[in-house]
């Protein structure tokens, strides 16, 4: 039978590649409907191969922000700054323009 030491040093464990897992304050950018949030949040990050792991009411949470911005509704939302892409006749063609994205500019 596993102790409960083993048993969390198993936890610790990124399930993937077996990388040590820390948690931390990282970025996390959900897109939807062409629209962009960024935004901090804690996860789990593997030592190793850098994925994160997210709580389930957090990932549940990144399905709500994603349904708002597909519907347009902006309520909750900060305006930061314009995004721009590059034009489609940037020098090198390994350089490309992204889809056309619509920009969310507040009333008022």
């Amino acid at each position: 039978m596993e102790s409960e030491s083993e048993a969390m040093k198993l936890s610790e464990k990124y399930p993937i590649c077996g990388g040590e897992l820390e948690s931390k304050q990282v970025e996390k950018l959900l897109r939807g409907g062409g629209n962009t949030v960024s935004m901090r949040v804690s996860a789990e990050v593997c030592l190793h191969c850098g994925e994160r792991l997210y709580p389930e009411n957090v990932v549940k949470v990144f399905e709500q922000i994603r349904n708002k911005l597909c519907k347009q509704e902006f309520s909750h939302f900060k305006n930061l700054v314009k995004s721009c892409t590059v034009d489609g006749d940037w020098l090198n063609e390994a350089i490309q323009p992204v889809a056309q994205t619509t920009n969310y500019h507040p009333r008022g």
